[in-house]
């Protein structure tokens, strides 16, 4: 007889749903995750320039202000393959320009930008095919040459190491990675102290831009001036454009070009033409805004 205070255990019913034991997780199995949106926004930052402080797309080898190589030279992998180098042409300053596989054209607008009025704008173009250098003339206004020689419009020349360059007036020289003298110390061979034959001499600038309070050396060739730190001279008014000009120092003479700066140059006056190239001498006044400025020559003349 049954007990009705007792706790009656009931048959199990079919139809009724059962609350089971939640899924194992299997660390085997692959699970589906959520797929990427495309309304994501992604950062990509910018490269500053350490020289001129311009900010450069995420991605590029050189500045796209001042020129500086970023990335001259590709690492190493992880199989020990050597560095891979560029070619390079080297201003008498001292600012390479890298040569890429491929056409490269050189010219006030180009891969090799050279701001001097007397460069066209596409002057001429070099090949690198293989390791291959050529050099061609793009029908230049004031032509090109190879170590001194002038080449005719059309014309092509293959380039060796060490070659000087002409666009124009304005030289550059050839530096080809693994040749000798390219990016060399000197080592002296002996441990015995060499004598010298005789004392070194200091160097004298050819001539002195005078500022109201500062001077600026100016040596033989071109002398870029602008408000950058990577001019030749560096001329931190708020009214100098970044690459404002260019001083000339040759044996003819001393010479300004304006190179299309913001607020312009004045000559004795007188606004200069972007990029043409104008004979000064030490008696006229080169006014930039409110700054005055004068060459002098440091030039003796002997007894």
């Amino acid at each position: 007889m049954s007990d009705a205070n007792r706790t009656q255990m009931l048959s199990t019913d079919p139809n009724r749903t059962q609350l089971g034991a939640p899924p194992m997780l299997d660390p085997n199995k692959t699970m589906m995750g959520t797929a990427p949106t495309l309304n994501a926004t992604v950062t990509i930052k910018p490269v500053q320039c350490t020289v001129c402080k311009t900010f450069n797309p995420a991605g590029v080898m050189f500045c796209v202000d001042c020129g500086l190589i970023f990335d001259r030279a590709l690492p190493a992998d992880a199989f020990g393959a050597p560095a891979i180098q560029l070619p390079m042409l080297v201003e008498q300053s001292g600012r390479e320009h890298p040569i890429r596989p491929g056409t490269n054209v050189i010219g006030r607008e180009g891969d090799v930008l050279l701001a001097d009025g007397r460069c066209s704008r596409r002057h001429a173009q070099i090949t690198s095919t293989d390791g291959v250098l050529t050099l061609e003339d793009l029908g230049s206004t004031n032509g090109t040459k190879v170590n001194g020689t002038a080449l005719a419009a059309g014309e092509k020349k293959i380039l060796s190491g060490g070659d000087t360059l002409s666009f124009g007036g304005v030289e550059l020289k050839l530096s080809l990675p693994g040749t000798a003298g390219a990016n060399a110390t000197a080592v002296i061979s002996s441990n015995k102290t060499a004598a010298i034959a005789t004392p070194p001499k200091v160097e004298v600038a050819p001539a002195t831009l005078v500022g109201p309070d500062k001077e600026y050396p100016l040596k033989a060739g071109l002398n870029s001036f602008g408000r950058k730190s990577d001019n030749d001279v560096s001329i931190t008014d708020p009214y100098v454009s970044g690459k404002h000009g260019v001083i000339e120092i040759t044996d003819n003479g001393y010479f300004l070009t304006d190179i299309g700066s913001t607020n312009g140059t004045m000559l004795n006056d007188a606004k200069l033409s972007p990029n043409m190239r104008t004979a000064i001498t030490a008696e006229d006044v080169i006014r930039l805004g409110s700054l005055e400025l004068r060459i002098r020559s440091n030039e003796t003349t002997g007894s």
